[in-house]
């Protein structure tokens, strides 16, 4: 593949890329942000090509009236310019008319010698990652982005049509993972709605025939969690794994999934984990009112701040796990957390104590066979996402390398 060797200053230089920084705090202050309205775009939000929405924050139309020139739109993109540098977003149609933050620095490409999408792909490659890093590195503060880094950024651009075709063959794998993470969305609301309806509002098959005395339907029980399940605290050291054996951090855990569908591996860490089996449900234990609770689809290792949840038998699998990730149990977490030396954290002692009601076992097997049809569902599009993922990132630095040819 014929390539022309440059960087981004270049681009700039020729009025063929435009960067903008953030607007500066007098122009977006805390008392401009409301509770609904346009979303902003802050570092925490940008991922690698994609979005985190964890923790939006709006601003009314007044205020996106007068930050006009910092609207986004389709295929900008997005760098932080503190901590994560070596991460960007690249805008989606569902994101363009969002506004960036005062903490970003926003790069449009307006000449059709180069694809967005295309040097998003570049912004992806591992050495372009560690090459953020090194620039933006400071040993005495968190690393910073500025312009003259972006402009400095080397990459090498082939012809219009290979870049198309490249563009063509890795956004296909972004495309199905998209979709597949889509459907998780949908499969996980059907599984909360279901537990919902049946142990919140009591609204389960023959409610109506079923009185209710204290706030349980006849014929359930009323039990604690520690009666259900129990919290497994298996140490392991990192001299005794292999160094492939799927690690769960807090990191990889995303708020509001059941699905923990990403992982590294133990070769990354340097300190005594907790193993768990597939099947086993993780509870962040960190803030807990970030709801990153879910159930694993590989045996592993996770985080010590991560507590390590097994029923105490195989049928009441769904249903803790339906239990623990619920949002009046995370409410009442949150409310009864522990005040750490640093932040606070769950503690188990407390949500083993939270009181839940439990159906008659017909009743329980039924959702339990609901909510495992689910889960399969759940388990099957996580780790074909995983595979898709792995399969576009070897094919990313052949392709711009030029070893397959397009």
């Amino acid at each position: 593949m014929s390539c022309k060797q440059t960087h981004i200053g270049e681009f700039v230089a020729s009025g063929q890329i435009h960067i903008q920084t953030g607007p500066f705090g007098t122009q977006l202050g805390a008392s401009d942000y409301t509770s609904e309205g346009t979303p902003v775009i802050n570092v925490r939000n940008i991922g690698y090509g994609n979005l985190r929405p964890d923790k939006l924050e709006y601003i009314p139309d007044s205020v996106v009236k007068r930050l006009k020139k910092h609207v986004l739109e389709q295929n900008d993109i997005v760098f932080g310019r503190k901590g994560a540098v070596d991460r960007h977003l690249l805008v989606s149609d569902e994101q363009a008319g969002w506004v960036q933050g005062s903490d970003c620095i926003r790069l449009r490409v307006l000449s059709g010698s180069i694809d967005p999408i295309f040097l998003s792909f570049v912004l992806r490659l591992d050495n372009h990652k560690q090459w953020m890093l090194s620039q933006c590195s400071n040993k005495a503060t968190m690393a910073s982005l500025n312009q003259g880094v972006i402009n400095r950024i080397p990459i090498c651009v082939p012809d219009r049509a290979t870049q198309k075709s490249i563009v063509f063959i890795l956004k296909s794998y972004d495309d199905l993972i998209e979709n597949n993470r889509r459907r998780i969305q949908l499969l996980e609301e059907a599984a909360r709605l279901l537990y919902r309806e049946w142990f919140v509002h009591l609204r389960f098959p023959g409610h109506e025939h079923v009185a209710i005395k204290d706030g349980v339907p006849e014929g359930w029980e009323r039990r604690t969690l520690g009666d259900l399940c129990k919290e497994i605290r298996e140490t392991v050291k990192p001299e005794a794994l292999e160094p492939d054996t799927p690690y769960i951090g807090l990191e990889h855990m995303p708020r509001r999934s059941i699905s923990l569908g990403e992982w590294g591996t133990a070769e990354q860490i340097t300190s005594s984990k907790h193993r768990f089996h597939e099947g086993d449900i993780l509870f962040g234990k960190i803030r807990p009112y970030f709801h990153k609770v879910g159930i694993a689809f590989v045996d592993g290792i996770a985080s010590s701040d991560t507590i390590v949840i097994r029923p105490c038998e195989h049928d009441l699998r769904n249903f803790v796990l339906m239990t623990v990730s619920s949002d009046p149990f995370v409410a009442v977490t949150a409310q009864t957390m522990r005040e750490g030396s640093k932040m606070p954290r769950a503690d188990w002692k407390q949500m083993q104590a939270y009181l839940t009601p439990l159906p008659p076992s017909g009743l329980l097997d039924n959702f339990d066979r609901s909510i495992q049809a689910i889960i399969e569902q759940l388990k099957s599009l996580s780790l074909t996402n995983q595979k898709l993922a792995q399969a576009r990132d070897l094919l990313l630095p052949r392709l711009m390398n030029g070893e397959i040819i397009v």
